[in-house]
């Protein structure tokens, strides 16, 4: 017995953007946006649409955290009135930062509390979200979590409720033209780890591996392109649908053990987070040869029958990318490995895994991704 379930309205195309003010209808909303003068542009444009927004947010930075996220709360609570929706116009960082907004609703103690105790459920808040990614990464516009960071602890958290959903993706690939390589790679990196971390997955169904397929294949074949022409439409298109298909995907699943490995790595070493979730993968393919079903027919869908050879090519894309898939390309010191590992399989993400601590440990050592001190 499986199900699938995701609420979110979706609208895709080029231009798309301009329905934006239809789907704010006139209610009170805040922007949340990034300080670039590019986001800034299109909030002129929304407010000659829509109006103006009661409340802009314009400050988000990359791997959002408690202090910021804090303090940009409380601004809901400042401003006053009865907010009607939130428009989050951006990359991941904006559209989970709103996500968090629409919960705290002024509070972020309550976030705060829900995040680190399971409770409190009835103390949040739950404003309605239209989210507009820039990016194709995160799929966070079809998904009803938001990674939250507390970097003075160490820790990283998922706000997770199922009122979290947007009510509506919009999901305009002209907004993605342009966007630098380096983040057009980590976001597409990060998108193609959240398509193969929904397969090898417990939580994995038919419905979702199947849009786990369709996204890790257009990646594969589309981000090397992409990365040497970013004025390109339809290669901005191929990314923008594999990185909601994938979004689908996950939405449905959580993501597993590469993410797990990959958040003391973001905190430790300041690595990219698409870079981060994404170098183990070879590795994790290895891992779980022969574990059969759907699972592993979904993986050979993508990357060939024969896995070995397909986690061969696998590498060999990462590489052509310009990313290592050791943990010393990283600059992660072999003395920390063992210690990544044991915790990553032990926390939430590595219990998602369909594999095992000793099958990661004995494909990582056979293709010196770690030393064996490490393990």
């Amino acid at each position: 017995m499986w199900t699938y379930s995701n609420p979110v309205d979706v609208i895709f195309g080029a231009g798309e953007v301009r329905k934006l003010a239809d789907l704010i209808a006139g209610r009170r909303f805040a922007l949340v946006t990034y300080p670039e003068p590019f986001f800034a542009e299109l909030g002129q444009q929304l407010k000659a649409s829509a109006g103006a927004p009661v409340l802009t947010i314009n400050d988000v930075a990359p791997n959002p955290d408690y202090e910021l996220l804090r303090e940009q709360s409380a601004r809901f609570a400042d401003e006053g009135g009865e907010i009607g929706v939130v428009v989050a116009l951006g990359g991941g960082s904006v559209i989970d930062s709103a996500k968090v907004f629409a919960a705290a609703n002024g509070n972020f103690d309550n976030v705060a509390r829900y995040l680190e105790t399971k409770t409190g459920e009835e103390a949040l808040a739950f404003l309605p979200i239209i989210a507009v990614p820039t990016t194709a990464g995160t799929g966070s516009e079809v998904t009803c979590w938001a990674t939250v960071w507390n970097e003075a602890q160490g820790k990283k958290y998922s706000l997770a409720h199922p009122r979290l959903y947007p009510e509506t993706a919009l999901v305009d690939p002209e907004l993605m033209l342009k966007k630098p390589t380096g983040l057009t790679m980590a976001t597409g990196l990060d998108a193609l780890s959240h398509s193969i971390e929904s397969i090898w997955n417990v939580n994995a169904n038919p419905v979702s591996a199947r849009h786990a397929v369709a996204a890790a294949k257009l990646i594969i074949q589309a981000l090397p392109k992409v990365m040497r022409d970013t004025g390109n439409l339809q290669l901005r298109s191929d990314m923008a649908e594999a990185s909601l298909c994938a979004g689908l995907a996950f939405s449905n699943t959580k993501t597993a053990i590469a993410h797990n490995l990959s958040y003391p790595i973001t905190l430790g070493w300041g690595v990219q987070h698409g870079i981060a979730c994404s170098f183990t993968l070879p590795t994790v393919l290895r891992s779980v040869i022969g574990i059969g079903g759907f699972r592993e027919a979904a993986l050979q869908d993508i990357f060939g029958a024969d896995l070995n050879a397909g986690a061969d090519r696998l590498t060999k894309f990462l590489n052509d990318l310009g990313v290592g898939t050791r943990f010393a390309d990283h600059e992660i010191p072999h003395q920390y490995c063992a210690d990544i590992i044991d915790e990553a399989f032990a926390g939430e993400r590595g219990k998602n895994f369909v594999g095992t601590k000793e099958n990661f440990i004995e494909a990582a050592q056979q293709q010196d991704v770690i030393s064996l001190s490490a393990a």
